[in-house]
């Protein structure tokens, strides 16, 4: 314990003489007491030797302190470089940068960790193998060959040493939301113990080539055939734990618009289908991209009017839960139809604020900060106003982070930023309302029903058999006077006189359940077509209507409340 405090120590000595040479003390110009820490760094031996780095211009200083400090402050400023709503222009500019041109590591480092993970020299396994990178990111680069099969492919690699510079950066993670929630009021709601647990899980996993390939793989077949969407293929037999191989693609880097502009690119169309691929991946699959800043997308170059992305780089990646995913649609959908009172009692309903939150207060509220943007493009809609207003109420309402959405939040910005700077007149309501209403019918629509239907059979006609013998058990306790319901609590006495009702209302329920089952089964094997095996609609008819007859008669009679005295 001692040498990992000493560690993280050393480590905020590091962050603290990076920011110091760069001159980004002078960010914290308006924090109070700022000045005098600002004259105190100045005064020191190494900012008096980093004169050069502080005359650049501020955008780069950043991109430059991002880099030295590591990947998990590369990946905060690859976030924040597809929000140029949120930044002044220089910083947004370099900030791009740190998407695919992170100053590369040794090529020679690069051919090593190949060899020692494929075990033969590359000269065997490729054709050709270019050893000055294509790209390179905070956590691997990436290198061109060909296979000799002629096929060409890119090759990528971890940095050397990356899970431990990962490693004590999240332990420094840990230890600063701890003591947030230790000493900052503010810091419960936002449970950042659980964010950086999130986090920590999601950045280990895309330290693991083998599960981004097989994430690759997965996305390629949800997406074959799409119009929207190419994923490249994995070739498996190059694939290990640091080094992953797929096909090369040939596209134009998505925030290279003017080479967009030069073979024609439908851009209007191309920010639409942004927006399709977006929610098919969240409410169709339940498997998405979660990491699709400008540096992981591509445009095809061989339909203009009829672009199609190209995804690279699949380590990141995002699910949610049903229960999660429903919540979610509900929210867009009421939000679009401007039911504000809906979007509230959804968030009580998913306990995402606390159960005795006004809802007519918070639906006010919401009202207020969302109502102003409706029918805007993006280009007039100011989102750093209105996600300062969002944060604002949800503080007041004590609205708490949801850890497992974090993913789900950073995937929405990144796609409503490349919207931004493709087609700003783009209209993300109207676009995106169509996919949400379509999954909504699949959920909870008939075809749903039936559907679920079918796919439970198997389980019904396992269970079939023993019904009868079951009910016949429950019937000979209940007969016998065996059948009882024990309760303890100050209620007894009151309760008591139900129980003979209870028994007879199980009984009831059961039997009628078992033929309502029954009539499910005998009309689903008929595949939903009646007068196709004979007797079936009638029989089904027959068993369900008996079994609703039953569970009514179930059903708790109404009483007159008691009267007090």
């Amino acid at each position: 314990m001692p040498l990992r405090g000493a560690r993280r120590g050393l480590r905020l000595l590091h962050i603290q003489r990076v920011l110091r040479r760069y001159g980004l003390d002078e960010l914290l110009a308006a924090v109070p007491g700022a000045g005098l820490a600002r004259v105190a760094f100045r005064l020191t031996p190494e900012a008096l030797r980093s004169r050069r780095s502080r005359a650049l211009p501020r955008g780069e200083r950043i991109r430059r302190a991002l880099e030295e400090l590591g990947p998990i402050f590369v990946k905060f400023g690859q976030i924040l470089s597809t929000r140029r709503d949120l930044l002044p222009d220089d910083i947004a500019v370099e900030l791009a940068r740190l998407q695919d041109r992170v100053p590369p590591f040794d090529p020679a480092l690069a051919r090593s960790q190949i060899e020692t993970a494929l075990g033969a020299p590359v000269g065997e396994l490729f054709a050709t193998f270019d050893a000055q990178p294509l790209a390179s990111a905070s956590v691997a680069q990436v290198h061109a060959a060909t296979l000799h099969s002629g096929q060409r492919v890119v090759l990528k690699v971890l940095r050397p040493g990356i899970e431990a510079t990962i490693r004590g950066d999240v332990e420094l993670l840990k230890l600063i939301a701890r003591l947030a929630l230790r000493y900052v009021g503010e810091a419960r709601r936002l449970r950042p113990v659980e964010v950086v647990a999130e986090f920590e899980k999601t950045i280990f996993d895309e330290l693991d080539l083998v599960r981004e390939a097989a994430n690759a793989a997965q996305l390629r077949r949800n997406f074959d055939g799409s119009k929207a969407l190419y994923v490249p293929e994995v070739h498996w037999d190059y694939c290990r734990e640091k080094v992953l191989c797929l096909e090369r693609i040939d596209g134009i880097p998505v925030a290279d618009v003017a080479a967009l502009n030069g073979i024609g690119v439908d851009f209007k169309k191309l920010a639409e289908r942004g927006v399709e691929v977006f929610f098919t991946q969240v409410f169709r699959d339940n498997f998405f991209h979660a990491d699709m800043h400008p540096g992981n997308i591509f445009v095809s170059r061989r339909e203009p009017q009829d672009p199609q992305y190209i995804a690279v780089d699949f380590g990141i990646v995002g699910s949610l839960t049903d229960a999660d995913r429903h919540y979610l649609a509900g929210n867009f959908l009421a939000f679009f139809e401007r039911d504000y009172r809906r979007v509230a009692q959804l968030h009580v309903d998913s306990g995402w604020v606390p159960a005795d939150t006004r809802v007519e207060d918070f639906e006010a509220s919401i009202r207020t900060v969302c109502e102003p943007i409706f029918e805007k493009p993006l280009a007039e809609i100011s989102f750093g106003h209105l996600l300062l207003r969002l944060f604002q109420v949800a503080r007041r309402f004590d609205m708490q982070v949801q850890p497992q959405l974090v993913l789900l939040q950073k995937t929405l910005l990144n796609i409503e930023g490349l919207g931004r700077q493709l087609y700003p007149q783009l209209d993300l309501w109207q676009t995106a309302k169509p996919y949400l209403e379509r999954w909504m019918r699949e959920q909870i629509g008939p075809r749903a029903v039936f559907g679920k239907l079918r796919e439970q059979l198997p389980d019904y006609g396992a269970a079939l058999p023993e019904l009868p013998l079951l009910a016949h058990q429950l019937l000979r306790q209940a007969r016998d006077g065996e059948l009882r319901v024990e309760w303890h609590g100050a209620e007894l006495t009151r309760i008591r006189d139900e129980l003979r009702d209870a028994n007879r209302r199980v009984v009831l329920a059961i039997i009628g359940a078992a033929l309502v089952i029954s009539a499910a089964l005998i009309y689903g094997l008929d595949g939903l077509r009646p007068a196709q095996i004979l007797g079936a609609p009638l029989a089904s008819w027959l068993l369900g209507g008996a079994g609703a007859a039953l569970l009514w008669r179930a059903l708790p009679a109404q009483r007159e409340p008691p009267h007090s005295e």
